[in-house]
């Protein structure tokens, strides 16, 4: 009997077993799987709502979004950790460089990313008018940088919940109506 070994990086060693004779081996019938991965742990999950979320801003009216900067109501928006271990955590703010740590508590930041708009980098960039963006915010009011880490949170062993708003807000660019729509991917850091 012939024995053929996988070899899966991280730890593991996946061996089989077959039942090859020389006879059985035909030319061009013979290769070799290289499998590569990691295991990660991390302190908290994620529960599934949380991962797709639509954010319904409802009707925003022109009439409060006159001039550049006005704003129309802000809505939030939740993210629900789950399973948060105790574990020590650690995160240098990107803004501030202060570190943020606990020995036995889960410590995360948020980089939310999507395209910023023309006019008004800071704002996220929507489709279908022109003249508003999307301002994010986190729970004490912090504006978020596009594509940058936010600032460390602290999470509760068990469940927690952060939550962040986004809020209409008008550029410089002509103001149009009709529907819109934007997307933002959000990454979670655990470091």
């Amino acid at each position: 009997m012939k024995s053929h070994t996988v070899k899966i990086w991280g730890g593991l060693l996946l061996a089989f077993m077959g039942s090859a004779s020389a006879d059985d081996e035909v030319e061009g019938m013979n290769g070799l799987l290289n499998i590569t991965g990691a295991m990660h742990e991390p302190p908290c999950g994620l529960e599934m709502p949380s991962l797709h979320q639509t954010i319904d801003l409802g009707v925003v009216s022109t009439s409060q979004l006159k001039r550049p900067g006005d704003q129309a109501t802000a809505v939030a928006f939740q993210l629900h950790f789950t399973d948060c271990q105790r574990t020590a955590g650690s995160i240098r703010s990107e803004r501030t460089g202060n570190l943020t740590w606990s020995a036995f508590q889960p410590v995360l930041s948020v980089a939310f990313v999507a395209p910023a708009d023309a006019d008004d980098p800071r704002l996220v960039k929507v489709q279908g008018i022109t003249g508003m963006g999307l301002r994010l915010t986190d729970d004490q009011g912090r504006d978020v940088q596009l594509g940058s880490r936010g600032e460390p949170l602290f999470l509760a062993l068990g469940s927690s919940s952060r939550a962040w708003h986004v809020q209409p807000t008008r550029t410089s660019a002509p103001l149009t109506s009709g529907a819109f729509r934007a997307v933002v991917d959000f990454r979670l850091n655990y470091d």
